[in-house]
């Protein structure tokens, strides 16, 4: 609807509610964040979004203690000799059908400390809520590699998205940026997760997928 004709004041000109029909023909995701206190991790940096993720998303993410929880995987590893180096650099398991895990959560300073143990191959990262440039993100620290993600509830899904990279606090080329699909989700009561991870000229490093359940 074109507006009136003469010059007046702008304000409330227009609303949400105008932007709707442009919003329904592309993946924009609108909501508002609340700040607490003290709230965990995934819960402060999704808002009012963390109450619509899946109830085993919820129950993994929802909590300020140590936690502890058991599953199953499939793991892929990348073939190109310079997909094995990264691999073995961050301690990725290698490529089997089915072997158990253990993923241990810690709280450590407003953080969270991640424990991965795939049938006694270990890795680990810190992750913890962006500030400046990456507010509203996840940010997840691989030894001298730090990753922001954008935490995205799509449906059933909560998608981690790559936004931008740094190594040792130095800005990384965006074309250089890791990607892969990344999401967690519930199947039949159990928590399930599905991680790629590929790079630019390497393609796929390693992934992962399975279920997962609190000890």
């Amino acid at each position: 609807m074109r507006p009136e004709a003469g010059a007046r004041s702008g304000v409330r000109a227009l609303e949400l509610a105008d932007y709707e029909a442009l919003f329904q023909s592309r993946k924009i995701f609108t909501g508002f964040r609340g700040h607490e206190i003290v709230a965990p991790l995934y819960c402060g940096i999704l808002g009012s979004a963390f109450s619509s993720l899946a109830p085993r998303l919820q129950d993994l993410h929802g909590s300020t203690a140590t936690r502890q929880w058991t599953g199953f995987a499939e793991v892929r590893r990348g073939r190109r000799p310079a997909a094995a180096f990264v691999a073995a650099l961050v301690g990725f398991p290698k490529a089997a059908p089915r072997v158990p895990v253990t993923v241990t959560f810690s709280p450590e300073n407003r953080s969270e400390h991640w424990i991965r143990n795939f049938d006694g191959k270990w890795f680990s990262s810190i992750q913890s809520a962006g500030t400046g440039r990456d507010q509203h993100l996840l940010v997840e620290r691989f030894g001298i590699a730090s990753f922001a993600l954008a935490l995205v509830v799509d449906g059933d899904r909560l998608t981690l998205v790559p936004r931008r990279w740094s190594l040792l606090g130095i800005p990384m080329p965006g074309f250089l940026l890791p990607k892969g699909s990344s999401f967690e989700t519930e199947r039949d009561g159990q928590f399930c997760f599905d991680v790629e991870i590929s790079m630019p000229l390497i393609g796929l490093i390693v992934a992962y997928r399975g279920t997962l359940s609190p000890t």
